[in-house]
């Protein structure tokens, strides 16, 4: 039975750089690496190259913008380090129509489908996920979907995941288990 673990927190808070280590250190210095994201833009692409200079050799790479859940069935032991929830939901999402009156149930098999392949995994999937549901509002409607569908999907990996570490200006706490389990 593979272990979930979640690693969360702002834009750079320094949880890809948590993930990476742990990941390594959990793997006797060899992961494998999902990532999610997909180019548009220059911006994005000195990204993808900032995580790329930080894996070496030790790690086996995968890029997976859409069914990673396939991928994750693929691995077969050791660590796989997921990088991010949140641009593989926005892959996701910027497919879909927002007035779906069926959206919410396509989210609840989408993340269930990820979340069922983690836990089938014999591997230790950590995921990595951004906190954005600690600023305001958002203005707009795809915007609005998107953090509440992030914050759904952040906790559904949580419910699942033995670790959930939540990082701030660079460190780590295991909130899940130093939360409180009054309720």
């Amino acid at each position: 039975m593979a272990e979930i673990i979640l690693v969360t927190g702002g834009a750079r808070s320094g949880k890809s750089s948590f993930a990476e280590s742990l990941a390594l250190k959990l793997g006797n210095g060899r992961a494998a690496y999902i990532a999610t994201a997909q180019v548009f833009d220059d911006e994005m692409a000195a990204r993808v190259e900032l995580h790329k200079s930080r894996r070496k050799s030790n790690w086996t790479n995968f890029e997976a913008p859409f069914d990673a859940e396939k991928i994750l069935a693929e691995i077969t032991g050791g660590v796989i380090l997921f990088d991010c929830v949140t641009i593989y939901l926005t892959n996701w999402l910027l497919t879909k129509n927002l007035e779906d009156k069926n959206l919410s149930a396509e989210f609840d098999v989408w993340i269930k489908n990820l979340v069922d392949a983690a836990k089938n995994s014999s591997a230790t999937v950590i995921f990595v996920s951004n906190e954005v549901g600690s600023g305001i509002v958002p203005e707009n409607k795809l915007a609005r979907v998107f953090r509440d569908f992030a914050g759904l999907a952040s906790q559904r990996i949580a419910s699942a995941a033995e670790n959930v570490y939540l990082t701030v200006a660079g460190i780590a706490v295991d909130v899940k288990n130093i939360s409180s389990s009054a309720v």
